[in-house]
């Protein structure tokens, strides 16, 4: 089976792909990775999802809203980001945006007069680093090859640091059997206690929540729905339960359900 995910080679987003499929492809985009995915152009996309210390990666969220697909399984991996560069003379960082974060601490310490540059991905980072001697990536430490080295590991702000990615698959493949579910919520409403309903449809089933979050419609100001996740497969009934509360609280919008999966961590 092949799957489609960030690229170039040696992005986390490749690390956490090559350990659900054989075959592992790339893509610049999220949106562009789950576009595919829909039109059934590829069997599989593994996407990011939510990292430990930058929070959401609202592409991937508004990519899910766009474009239906199932996910099918969650991978969790940690980071460990590296400093490479052909030497210690260097001007510029490059990186992908959540990186350079992720790093902010260390880089304001070590290097303060170094410019950020933030690129599409990790590896695009690297590979500049590799072609011209006055840039530095951040990476992981395995791709220190051809004329790079390691300048410091470990440099990420907390080191409990984790990105969790979703395997996702056309809608067709959704499935109901799993230990956690998401979910999408779009009320196409706005009243004093919407929020407490939509909280109240999971808590009243003993239903944990181990993520819901709010993003711009993009239909009107002001205008919000809700992605959310939690520990319970679509099959069971107190799920059944609260889905059939989501929809009488979304009966001017909609609720789309993206599928049951389990998780896979990712050394």
């Amino acid at each position: 089976m092949e799957a489609v995910t960030l690229g170039p080679r040696g992005t986390y987003s490749h690390r956490a792909a090559s350990s659900v499929v054989d075959e592992v492809s790339f893509l610049e985009s999220v949106t562009g990775i789950v576009e595919s995915v829909a039109e059934g152009e590829v069997e599989r996309g593994v996407i990011p999802v939510e990292n430990s210390i930058e929070g959401s990666v609202t592409e991937s969220m508004d990519a899910l809203v766009e474009y239906e697909v199932a996910v099918v399984k969650e991978i969790v991996t940690p980071v460990r980001h590296a400093l490479l560069a052909q030497g210690e003379d260097f001007e510029v960082v490059a990186s992908h945006s959540q990186a350079l974060a992720q790093c902010r601490d260390y880089l304001e310490e070590h290097y303060p007069g170094a410019r950020l540059e933030a690129v599409a991905s990790t590896a695009r980072g690297v590979e500049h680093a590799r072609e011209d001697p006055s840039v530095a990536g951040i990476g992981h430490p395995d791709n220190a090859r051809d004329g790079l080295v390691v300048l410091a590991e470990d440099i990420q702000d907390r080191s409990s640091n984790a990105t969790r990615f979703f395997e996702i698959a056309p809608m067709a493949e959704r499935s109901e059997a799993g230990g956690k579910s998401t979910v999408i919520v779009y009320p196409s409403a706005d009243y004093s206690g919407l929020l407490l309903e939509i909280l109240e449809a999971f808590a009243d089933r003993d239903i944990n929540l181990t993520r819901i979050e709010s993003r711009p419609s993009g239909n009107r100001l002001g205008d919000y729905l809700f992605h959310v996740d939690f520990d319970a497969g679509l099959y069971e009934e107190r799920t059944k339960a609260a889905l059939a509360d989501l929809d009488e609280i979304a009966r001017r919008g909609w609720v789309r359900r993206l599928g049951s999966y389990d998780t896979k961590h990712v050394v």
